[in-house]
């Protein structure tokens, strides 16, 4: 579907379930503010660091290991075993630092829409794939709280596009599937894992278009609407 339909769409729901990182908040580029990457503060190619963020992704990200240093540790140490333990925990320190960022960076455009859609007495979810470190900062970021509901990876034992993640947050919002909309990036498969639960998903274009726009036209075949901003999920004050 086009954006057209998408105002309307969201008059007439009860809920709107928002992902979290690449959609609500800034360019990826702004996140670390000059910070190094988690792979050049461990001396690492970055290849194989990223093979083992993918090889140990749903143990991270389901919350199997709650101790950043020891998951950093772990995928480190299979990449080269002499890596020591300050070295880690300068990583560790450095990857929340960077995260921080992204938590704290959340462009005004977002905060009105957030702002906006519980005006109009909107129940507002968060659903979002993170690990302990990712989200260790959350509790400062302006948008902390504005949700009804709240729910990470690693504090709950499933992640997108796992239908659990996403029934639980129905569950807590107290809405049928048909009563709410998920919004997001399409990550993670997260669009296909909502349309599967029976949400109406809606693909945020803004921020992987500067990040990876090869990857929209797989993602939009999981939307039922794709939009490039925020604001064009409320009217303006005049309509």
């Amino acid at each position: 579907m086009q954006p057209e339909g998408i105002q309307e769409t969201v008059r007439r729901t009860k809920a709107v379930v928002f992902d979290l990182f690449h959609t609500l908040t800034a360019i990826e580029s702004s996140w670390g503010q000059g910070l190094p990457f988690t792979y050049e503060m461990l001396g690492v190619d970055r290849d194989a660091w990223d093979k083992q963020l993918n090889r140990y992704s749903r143990a991270r990200l389901a919350g199997e290991e709650q101790d950043s240093t020891r998951i950093v540790g772990r995928m480190a140490r299979e990449i080269n075993p002499d890596i020591t333990d300050d070295t880690i925990q300068s990583a560790v320190t450095n990857r929340i630092k960077r995260f921080e960022a992204a938590l704290l960076d959340i462009p005004i455009e977002t905060r009105a829409v957030l702002k906006t859609l519980k005006s109009q007495k909107k129940k507002l979810g968060l659903i979002s794939n993170a690990d302990t470190m990712e989200v260790a900062a959350w509790g400062r970021s302006p948008i902390a709280g504005i949700f009804d509901v709240e729910i990470f990876s690693c504090h709950v034992g499933a992640v997108k596009p796992e239908k659990e993640i996403y029934e639980l947050c129905l569950s807590r919002l107290g809405v049928s599937s048909d009563e709410a909309i998920f919004v997001g990036d399409g990550g993670s498969s997260e669009l296909q894992g909502a349309r599967a639960v029976g949400l109406t998903t809606v693909m945020i274009t803004g921020v992987i278009k500067e990040l990876w726009p090869e990857r929209i036209e797989e993602r939009k075949t999981d939307a039922d609407f794709v939009i490039e901003q925020l604001t064009e999920l409320v009217a303006d004050e005049d309509d």
